[in-house]
């Protein structure tokens, strides 16, 4: 039976210590010192190398050049206290859940008394500190208020507050911290490569974060992936599956649902989850921790690398093109719509129904604060959600398609003038029933395309790169979205549908006729236009396309034309 890996590369010395140089930096300068105090008290979360370090400090404190940071590892104090070593018998470790009754405190307290049989110190481990029961812990008080000088006490426990302040306060406190995930990382992969075995892209960030900061619960989940690789070695299927993972395709998938406004596609996205056996309370936790990473990506404009360094520099790339789309208001609400539904699925009978009914409420507007700011957003960038059709028709119209479960191409319209001041009002083209193509595996593929555009043409390239999308497809045409008419115009005009067409046969393997109508859903940031020209329509949003419009015609009404 092999040793588990927790247990092989537990530390022996606090330089090997990982994510704790807060406490084992202090800790060696008091044993370089000589300043060391006869009770000690190591506080934090499990798994983070609380009992490690009090071994760690008994073996420095009886090595026979010790006191010492660095034990020799020669003298049989250290052979004996070495991690998985034999143990000595001056160094005694208690739990105090199954040793916290007045009794067990009364016998500690009678041979603490009693000379150490080999070594410099007798050293009393008592892990669970907090587990001390008021009587034992009043009985222990004394002898650790004024112990023997060769006696010294070591508590450890991931509850101090619940540790009498009497003993308590007669402690040096060392508080552990969970480990951060950028340090745990290399720790792992630096683990994977001693241990020969290979290990798939993506497989280690998943390690971290199902050990939540644990070093120990790290070492655990790697251990029974490593035990359980192939030839290939640890492969990123057999991980999300192993720890109930969902797949980034999936996630991808439902954020670009939600960016286009797919109700179709977002539920069929559910259902593949559920038909994949994935728990809908994983699932609902992974879109929340990655909506909460868009609005990371969305609000640090592109500079989130440092933030969210597990994530590749292309996906983030994607991640920053969908947190545009969707708009921080949007994924503030849907984030809140998600963790009230992650609340409401504890302990609920139907997951599938709650998870389904979250997808529902991201979908539609909402009445609170939250579902204003949403629309508010929404209507900056040119869009108005689900406008009833028995609403008249606005004073001021601009160019919207009718949309029907086919989408049709345009009829262009003059914009007109009433006397009263205009209201826009424009319509979200709703995605056409899919035909052998599946539309949210078209969108997932669509920044290549864009790629793969850019090598042609730039001019398609900066037409399309930040102010285009996906809105459907079927067996004679893929039909594109574009910000506003004048780059919609641009386009046509350009024989870009040509470049765009040669494109996505090349990598989706579609040769279909490209059809392009006007979507005000995409909206690109001021900052991400790709050339300075402010005459160029395409570099205009439909709101600025119709004030110049709008002008225009004042000016011709003024001068009499």
């Amino acid at each position: 039976m092999s040793l588990a890996l927790y247990r092989k590369y537990r530390p022996s010395t606090f330089g090997e210590v990982i994510g704790e140089e807060h406490v084992t930096e202090p800790l060696s300068n008091a044993l370089e010192s000589g300043k060391i105090h006869h009770a000690y008290l190591f506080s934090g979360p499990r798994g983070c190398g609380k009992t490690s370090s009090a071994r760690i400090m008994a073996r420095s404190l009886n090595c026979e050049k010790g006191p010492t940071p660095n034990p020799c590892g020669v003298c049989q104090s250290c052979k004996d206290l070495v991690a998985n070593g034999p143990g000595s018998i001056d160094v005694m470790e208690l739990d105090a859940a199954t040793h916290g009754l007045v009794d067990d405190a009364r016998d500690l307290r009678d041979k603490a008394f009693f000379a150490p049989v080999q070594s410099r110190y007798k050293i009393y481990i008592i892990d669970e500190a907090h587990q001390l029961g008021p009587g034992a812990a009043n009985a222990l008080l004394k002898v650790v208020e004024e112990p023997p000088p060769h006696v010294l006490f070591i508590f450890a426990t991931t509850e101090p507050d619940k540790l009498i302040s009497t003993i308590r306060s007669r402690t040096h406190h060392y508080p552990f911290r969970l480990v951060p995930p950028g340090i745990l990382a290399k720790h792992l992969e630096s683990i994977c490569e001693k241990e020969g075995v290979k290990v798939a892209k993506g497989v280690i960030p998943l390690v971290v974060r199902a050990s939540g900061g644990s070093v120990r619960d790290a070492l655990s989940v790697l251990g029974q992936l490593l035990a359980g690789a192939g030839k290939d070695g640890v492969t990123y299927e057999i991980a999300v599956s192993l720890l109930g993972y969902t797949d980034g395709a999936l996630l991808d998938e439902s954020i670009d649902a939600i960016a286009a406004h797919d109700v179709s596609t977002l539920f069929n996205t559910i259902d593949k989850v559920i038909e994949a056996g994935l728990d809908p309370r994983r699932f609902t936790q992974d879109l929340l921790e990655r909506i909460r990473d868009l609005i990371v990506v969305g609000s640090t404009r592109g500079e989130a690398g440092h933030i969210l360094r597990d994530i590749p520099e292309d996906q983030l790339e994607r991640m920053n093109s969908q947190a545009n789309h969707i708009g921080a208001a949007s994924l503030i609400r849907a984030a809140e719509i998600a963790h009230e539904g992650l609340n409401q699925m504890r302990g609920n009978a139907y997951p599938r129904l709650v998870l389904e009914l979250i997808a529902g409420k991201i979908m539609l507007p909402g009445n609170d604060d939250a579902g204003l700011l949403a629309r508010i957003e929404r209507i900056e960038k040119g869009l108005s959600i689900h406008a009833p059709a028995s609403v008249a028709a606005p004073a001021q119209v601009i160019e919207t398609p009718a949309v029907a479960p086919v989408v049709e191409k345009p009829v262009k319209k003059e914009p007109a003038v009433a006397k009263e001041e205009p209201k826009i009002v424009a319509v979200a083209p709703q995605s056409k029933p899919t035909g052998p193509v599946d539309i949210a595996a078209l969108r997932r593929l669509w920044p290549d395309v864009i790629e793969n555009v850019k090598k042609r043409r730039r001019l398609t390239w900066s037409l399309l790169s930040a102010s285009a999308q996906v809105l459907s497809v079927d067996d004679k045409a893929i039909t594109i979205g574009i910000v506003n008419a004048g780059a919609r115009d641009s386009f046509i005009r350009s024989g870009s549908d040509v470049i765009l067409q040669g494109a996505f046969a090349d990598v989706v393997g579609l040769d279909l006729k490209i059809e392009c109508i006007v979507d005000p859903t995409v909206n690109a940031p001021v900052h991400e236009r790709t050339t300075e020209d402010p005459s160029d329509p395409a570099q205009l949003s439909g709101a600025e396309l119709l004030a110049r419009e709008l002008g225009a015609k004042v000016i011709k009404t003024i001068s009499g034309e």
